[in-house]
């Protein structure tokens, strides 16, 4: 049942939607049927109980992430490049001493992981001279 919406307000739409159809709903585990009255009943009665859990479980969520940023723990994936890595980086990729591709070789890091990383004053790329032909 709480797989089916997101909200007491899309089940609703959704049994409705369904009723008019004339497509009854079962719920074969919690024995539900919403071709009568008190099927609909309890069909309306699970899908406020299934919103309130999934509210519940993002507001313990939020509260256990302040937790961890005041006991000064940060979330998420640790940075592939050190400040130091990066701002050589930007350096190499500034003086057009390297590709990007071999500037990430030298790293150990996808391509992609160096266009996200040249930032800020960057100086603007030039096409390269047209070597003399002979």
């Amino acid at each position: 049942m709480d797989r089916l919406s997101r909200s007491v307000l899309h089940s609703v739409t959704l049994g409705t939607d369904l009723r008019e159809r004339g497509v009854g709903l079962h719920v074969i585990e919690q024995g539900i049927d919403t071709d009568t009255i008190e099927g609909r009943a309890m069909f309306g009665m699970l899908s406020v109980l299934a919103e309130l859990q999934r509210e519940l479980i993002v507001a313990n969520t939020m509260d256990g992430l302040a937790s961890a940023r005041a006991r000064g723990r940060v979330g998420g994936r640790r940075p592939e490049l050190t400040a130091d890595q990066a701002a050589l980086a930007q350096q190499l990729y500034d003086t057009r001493d390297k590709t990007v591709q071999q500037i990430a070789d030298l790293f150990g890091v996808p391509r992609s992981t160096m266009c996200r990383h040249p930032k800020g004053d960057t100086v603007p790329r030039q096409p390269r001279k047209a070597q003399e032909r002979l």
